[in-house]
C-alpha cells in the first residue's frame, strides 16, 4: 500500500516524495521474519513512511516483523505511538512484532517514555521475535 496526498496545487504526490533528504525506509525479507529499518529521523515528517512499510509487511503475511532501529538517528514521539500502534496491530493480526533497539539517543526516548518493558526488543540475529532481549 503505497500512501499519497494532495499537494497544495491538487496534485497527487507519493509521501515518499515528501521525505526529507537522506531518509529511507528499508525492507529486508528473510523467510518468515521481514525487517523495517528507518534510516534516518522518525519525527512527525517521516513516520508514515515506517508506518506504511509496517503495515504493508503485516498485511503480506509474514509471521514476524521486526522493527529495526540500528540506524535511526532519532525517535520522536510520533515514533514511539508508531510502536505501540504495531505491537497493537500485529497482536491483533496474530503476527510476532518485536524491535532491535536503535542507539542511545533513540533508546534513550523508550526510557524516558517507559515503554522498555512494555514493547518487545530483541537482540539483532534472534530467531524470534518474541524472545526477550538480555
Amino acid at each position: 500500500m503505497r500512501q499519497s496526498r494532495a499537494s497544495v496545487d491538487g496534485s497527487i504526490r507519493s509521501l515518499s516524495d515528501d521525505l526529507p533528504v537522506g531518509f529511507s525506509v528499508e525492507v529486508e525479507p528473510h523467510r518468515e521474519v521481514v525487517y523495517v529499518c528507518p534510516i534516518g529521523e522518525v519525527d512527525l515528517s517521516t513516520v508514515d513512511a515506517v508506518r506504511a512499510r509496517l503495515e504493508d509487511m503485516m498485511a503480506a503475511g509474514f509471521d514476524r516483523v521486526v522493527l529495526d532501529l540500528r540506524r535511526t538517528t532519532f525517535l520522536d514521539s510520533t515514533g514511539l505511538l508508531l510502536v505501540l500502534d504495531a505491537h497493537s496491530a500485529a497482536a491483533a493480526a496474530q503476527t510476532e512484532f518485536a524491535i532491535i533497539a536503535g542507539p542511545p539517543c533513540v533508546q534513550r526516548t523508550f526510557e524516558v517514555a517507559g515503554l522498555n518493558g512494555r514493547v518487545p526488543f530483541i537482540e539483532p540475529g534472534s530467531q524470534s521475535a518474541a524472545a526477550p532481549r538480555a
